[in-house]
């Protein structure tokens, strides 16, 4: 199993040495997401302070970037990596996309998440064959260059294009188009093992693609101290973000799969009002128990490993990142045992 990490750091200097640190420490890949700071931005620093690592974006959201300007700025971050670069796409909900990006809003998602992957994988392919360029859809098109915009084939792979999915639709596109699933950290195992993974192999058995091509992405939560009492204490942010993640609409179908749906519309109302406060009592020991790994430093691994092996190809894990020496110590110790499952 490889062992990837997020990471949000207040400079580039810190960004830098945090990259040099999670590659110390024995991880396989890092990303970025968009969360408050655009997420293309910290990838070339990842590149220049690394040698080994993957690093991509998890997630940058699609549909306020153009297929060719996500296109060009993925190209070129492979190039200048040698090869190491992921692009993580999301699609975001439509009030954010509508109000927070000035983003219209035509249609599902889903389809045109699929017209947006296949335009990209048409412009990188005339990027390295200088194909003519021919693909048209509903709501991208890719049929105009000339060599003084075309950046030219890279000696490196193709960029690897992943996206995050909860939805069925969006879980089958993984199968047919994707390099991997980025699955959300509001997940439990019921959901990935009765949802998640039949859909992808569904898509997978369409495209004539193996399943076991597909890098599968996850991790959720982690509620860990060096003691229980540190555990309990760790529990309520937890809760406070599930809470969030639970009134939100789009992650409705985790909650129905065990029959908690009552609880999501209960949530959303809450939200609606504002009682933010209120929410994370709602969070039941047995919602946290299925979404978080729970348990000491000296048990996470042996839980790490009956929940998610032989289920993720790749685990995300990000404990100790942003800590102190004592913690990066201790999340090298976990890394290495994580990778041996």
């Amino acid at each position: 199993m490889r062992v990837e990490t997020g990471v949000m750091a207040p400079s580039i200097q810190a960004l830098a040495e945090q990259t040099r640190r999670i590659e110390e420490a024995g991880y396989d890949s890092v990303v970025a997401p968009e969360a408050g700071h655009d997420p293309f931005l910290p990838m070339m620093i990842m590149a220049e302070h690394s040698q080994r690592l993957r690093f991509g974006t998890a997630v940058a959201i699609a549909f306020p970037r153009s297929p060719f300007v996500t296109a060009q700025i993925a190209w070129d971050l492979q190039r200048y990596s040698g090869g190491r670069f992921m692009l993580g796409l999301g699609t975001q909900v439509k009030g954010h996309n509508e109000r927070r990006y000035s983003t219209s809003w035509p249609s599902p998602p889903g389809p045109r998440m699929r017209e947006y992957i296949l335009c990209l994988k048409a412009i990188f392919k005339t990027f390295q064959t200088n194909a003519r360029p021919d693909y048209t859809g509903k709501h991208y098109q890719f049929t105009l260059i000339s060599p003084f915009f075309n950046p030219g084939p890279n000696q490196t792979a193709e960029v690897p294009v992943y996206i995050s999915a909860v939805n069925r639709y969006n879980c089958r596109l993984v199968g047919e188009l994707c390099d991997g699933i980025r699955m959300h950290g509001f997940n439990t195992m019921k959901y990935t093992n009765e949802v998640i993974i039949p859909e992808i192999k569904a898509g997978a058995e369409k495209a004539g693609r193996k399943f076991s091509d597909i890098d599968i992405v996850g991790g959720g939560f982690v509620v860990t101290g060096a003691n229980e009492e540190e555990v309990e204490k760790a529990k309520a942010p937890a809760r406070q973000q599930i809470a969030f993640y639970a009134s939100t609409r789009a992650y409705f179908p985790v909650l129905e799969v065990h029959g908690w749906q009552d609880v999501g519309q209960q949530l959303f109302r809450l939200s609606m009002e504002g009682k933010w406060g209120e929410m994370s009592a709602m969070i039941s020991d047995e919602m946290l128990e299925a979404i978080a790994v729970v348990g000491t430093y000296d048990k996470l691994v042996p839980k790490l490993k009956e929940r998610y092996a032989g289920v993720l190809t790749t685990l995300d894990f990000g404990l100790g990142t942003r800590g102190g020496t004592g913690e990066w110590e201790r999340v090298t110790d976990i890394v290495q045992a994580m990778k041996k499952a």
